[in-house]
């Protein structure tokens, strides 16, 4: 039986949504929103987006306990079949360092719903963990684990661990690790692993975390992006993904290409200066979905008086993509 792969095109790390209020009275912690979580969701899907990421980075796996964790994925995965989105691909994040642990987070993900595990690299200890301990760590969660994975490469949560090349040429060969993502600036890392021939591009995908890095990844092999600035404009980034991923590229559809990138790079520098509580303020005052208060912290509120309208040309060039037919 062949391991499944997830699908190229756009997936967003979605944010986690939280009500204003503490879910219980002995509670010191906003209540998970998962009726918000499934709006959202069901909206991405009916909007170009091919999967999601639920509890990665952005969603704030590592404040939430694990019956929060299972609750917001098979209450999504409910949701989305109930909206006729049956099987609609989801890819859950497991943020944690030990091999038993994540192997625990993968097993409650598979039965949650989920059909992937992005794992992200174990890096409390940074450098100090050498590559090939990364490559057995990596190695043990995939032989035993449920679901098949992904390497979540990030260096900024990690302690600015590196995952070198030689390491996903190796870990690619797992036949239960099916891609990775990239959230670093290294371009070329991106395309040396997407073109890589010692790398059998049919059985692993490489995902970039910058939807800034979207039309030159995927125009040299990526399978695409996971990216933030589409929980908010969703269709403008997916119909930026269709653009770089047909072929032949023609003169005029690379001209596109090049014109849409440079609208949607410059929006992304919001997201690359706020983060999570940038994502859920676009989405509440773009698709009026969530709230401006509800988090748990140390993410909890909005962001500064006045914020947001200084981004206003980069936003509103997102939104007459994101409305343009």
């Amino acid at each position: 039986m062949l391991t499944k792969l997830p699908p190229p095109g756009v997936f967003v790390p979605v944010p986690t949504f939280f009500k204003t209020t503490p879910a219980s009275s002995s509670s010191l912690q906003a209540a998970l929103d998962v009726r918000t979580q499934c709006e959202h969701s069901i909206h991405l899907a009916k909007n170009g987006i091919r999967g999601l990421v639920l509890l990665g980075s952005t969603g704030e796996a590592i404040h939430l306990s694990r019956s929060e964790r299972f609750e917001l994925i098979s209450g999504v995965r409910n949701g989305l079949t109930e909206a006729g989105y049956a099987d609609y691909p989801i890819m859950a994040g497991i943020l944690t360092n030990s091999v038993d642990e994540a192997l625990g987070w993968l097993a409650d993900a598979k039965k949650a719903g989920a059909q992937w595990g992005l794992v992200l690299t174990p890096g409390y200890f940074g450098p100090a963990a050498n590559q090939e301990n990364l490559r057995e760590w990596y190695t043990l969660v995939a032989d035993t684990s449920p679901l098949p994975i992904l390497i979540y490469h990030y260096p900024g949560v990690t302690n600015n661990i590196a995952i070198s090349l030689e390491t996903y040429m190796a870990l690619a060969a797992h036949p239960n690790i099916v891609g990775c993502k990239m959230s670093h600036g290294n371009v070329s890392h991106h395309v040396q692993v997407a073109l890589d021939p010692a790398i059998d591009h049919t059985k692993f995908r490489v995902y970039s975390g910058f939807g800034q890095q979207l039309g030159p990844i995927v125009l040299f092999g990526a399978a695409g992006v996971i990216d933030g600035l589409a929980a908010i404009y969703p269709s403008a980034v997916s119909r930026l993904f269709d653009l770089a991923a047909k072929r032949p590229v023609t003169n005029e559809a690379l001209q596109k290409i090049q014109e849409w990138q440079f609208i949607v790079s410059r929006a992304e520098e919001m997201i690359a200066k706020w983060g999570i509580i940038g994502i859920k303020e676009g989405v509440y005052r773009e698709l009026n979905i969530g709230n401006l208060n509800g988090g748990r912290l140390p993410l909890r509120g909005n962001l500064p008086e006045g914020e947001w309208a200084r981004w206003n040309v980069a936003m509103d060039a997102m939104k007459q993509l994101e409305q343009s037919k």
